[in-house]
């Protein structure tokens, strides 16, 4: 965009440092009223360092950041929305024991004359930014009951409740379908319609096409280049992040028919809503040594759920038959999935599949510390060792060292120890619930070769992911689930069945609901700052979180039951 009046935001030689690690060197940002730019660069780059200097959050840095042309001095979060900026975090920061309107109106509560708090009327505007966003969501609902997916769009509201004209997003995406990509994307449009400038970090490209005007991309600390980007492509910005071209992101060798029987067979899975979240209504699915098997489905579709279910998260409340290496098999807990070979890598793995605080080698151990016992009960910390370090370069985990707390690597490498975590317990079936999420480009494409190596060697995958590209890419078949209930089945190799693409997908995907074009119209919650799209019929209900491979449970009495004996 092209204007006499100067930028609406500028950051100039910005550089910041901490001990030992020079973060970021002499970047430059610029942001103009009503665009939208995006920010790139793999996990590591300096992206969220930048952005936190500008909410804020580091107060010292070196440069100069000018709202307007006029230099701002942004010391502290309060700097910063003095000023009209608003972040949301990659990180989201709620407060789970207050309800959802709490924490959208968290320390900007209304208040009548004598100082309490008007509950009514912010419920009210609650319900307002959260219908624009498609979120049917009961406002004093304890924020502890949200699924992710649901907190994520509670942290958009949270920003669009003030008055904001710079506006950050940090994978604000990243546990989102497509249908509420949309939804979200919508929302941004009737903000730059009103001269916001939006600052978008995502790591996936094909949605930065379609929201982004241009792109500024960063790698290790240093601005690589800015592009406008109708004038740019795919390839090119993969270079400019990674150094490299990238010419493989989905690297699944042909399809084939399984070889073998199943490894699981699940018939007539039911689960009871729990918590709010979806019910399952009697779904049937197997995975075969060596396959590769998606979940699609919108948010609240119940993928999750399924997921959690195989793995015992919901003990008895999940019923149906299931069938495991050819013997019958009860969910009841995840300390009984592991022992039958199963491993979850959780939806959120910084609250269900890391301990943040203890070290990278107690991390990847944690589920499969039975390898390394002694009759004592003591750990053979060699051996626990050895194992972690065969993992974590097998990975290619770059990490200082096993001692370093896990909350210390960048996201992509936290995964990559996640799924560390699992493999040293040597799972037949390895549940995978959004493994990408909010990864950079390069740690997804060795995780795709991680999959399709897993299941070369006869590992049998079943995998949920929003990210419909990564479907089609990686699966050998897709199910598609809609209100807890299978809506269709999709193949790669076109001989075995109907082939995906996308719109089979979302077809599939919303045939129970009804779905309208998201409207022009916007709907203004007077007081609360920037107008937000008019909501659609028949939001998104609940989704369910993620269990993981660490997290035990009581035991049942008699274990030999689940096989039947």
């Amino acid at each position: 965009m092209t204007s006499s009046a100067p930028p609406l935001l500028a950051m100039r030689g910005i550089a910041k440092s901490f001990p030992g690690v020079r973060a970021l060197s002499g970047v430059d940002l610029t942001v103009h009223a009503g665009e939208v730019v995006a920010l790139l660069g793999e996990n590591g780059a300096g992206k969220s360092t930048l952005m936190n200097i500008l909410a804020g959050v580091h107060a010292d840095y070196e440069g100069s950041i000018l709202r307007d042309g006029e230099p701002v001095p942004l010391h502290s979060p309060r700097d910063a929305a003095r000023h009209g900026i608003a972040m949301i975090h990659q990180e989201l920061n709620l407060v789970p024991e207050l309800s959802v309107a709490e924490n959208v109106f968290l320390g900007r509560e209304p208040t009548t004359a004598r100082g309490t708090v008007r509950r009514r009327e912010m419920e009210e505007r609650t319900t307002r930014l959260l219908a624009g966003l498609g979120l049917d969501l009961p406002p004093r609902r304890a924020l502890k009951h949200c699924q992710i997916a649901e907190r994520q769009l509670i942290e958009v509201a949270k920003a669009l409740s003030l008055d904001v004209r710079i506006l950050v997003m940090d994978e604000p995406t990243s546990a989102l379908a497509d249908a509420e990509v949309r939804r979200l994307h919508a929302v941004i449009r009737g903000l730059t319609a009103r001269g916001v400038g939006v600052v978008y970090i995502s790591h996936r490209l094909e949605e930065l096409e379609e929201i982004a005007d241009s792109v500024t991309v960063l790698r290790d600390g240093v601005c690589t280049g800015r592009r406008a980007m109708a004038e740019t492509s795919r390839a090119e910005l993969v270079r400019l992040m990674v150094g490299r071209p990238l010419d493989e992101l989905y690297p699944r060798r042909p399809a084939q028919a399984p070889a073998a029987p199943p490894r699981l067979s699940v018939r007539g899975l039911r689960l009871p809503s729990v918590g709010g979240g979806p019910a399952l209504h009697g779904i049937d699915l197997t995975v075969a040594p060596g396959e590769i098997v998606g979940l699609a489905g919108l948010m609240g579709a119940g993928r999750t759920e399924v997921l959690q279910s195989l793995f015992g998260h919901y003990g008895a409340r999940a019923s149906g038959e299931f069938t495991l290496d050819g013997r019958a098999y009860r969910p009841r807990s995840p300390g009984q999935a592991i022992r039958r070979g199963l491993a979850l890598v959780a939806e959120d793995r910084k609250a269900q599949s890391l301990v943040l605080g203890n070290t990278v080698r107690f991390n990847a151990s944690l589920a499969a510390l039975g390898r390394f016992g002694t009759p004592w009960r003591t750990v053979r910390r060699r051996r626990e060792a050895a194992a972690v370090r065969g993992q974590l370069d097998a990975l290619a985990v770059r990490t200082p060292g096993m001692e370093v707390p896990a909350g210390q690597l960048s996201g992509g490498n936290q995964q990559k120890v996640v799924l560390a975590k699992c493999l040293l317990t040597e799972p037949g079936l390895l549940l995978m619930d959004e493994p990408t999420r909010g990864i950079d480009i390069g740690a997804k494409a060795q995780i795709h070769t991680l999959m399709d190596r897993l299941a070369q060697q006869g590992t049998a995958i079943l995998a949920v992911s929003s990210e419909l590209p990564e479907l089609i890419g990686m699966c050998d078949r897709i199910l598609v689930l809609c209100e807890g209930r299978l809506t269709g089945e999709f193949h790669r190799d076109p001989a075995r069945g109907p082939v995906a693409d996308e719109e089979s997908l979302l077809t599939a995907a919303m045939a129970r609901r009804t779905v309208a074009e998201a409207p022009k119209t916007a709907v203004v919650d007077p007081g609360a700052g920037p107008a937000v799209p008019a909501p659609r019929a028949g939001g998104p209900a609940a989704r369910g979180g993620g269990a993981d491979s660490s997290r035990g449970g009581p035991e049942e009495a008699n274990e030999d039951e689940e096989s039947g004996a």
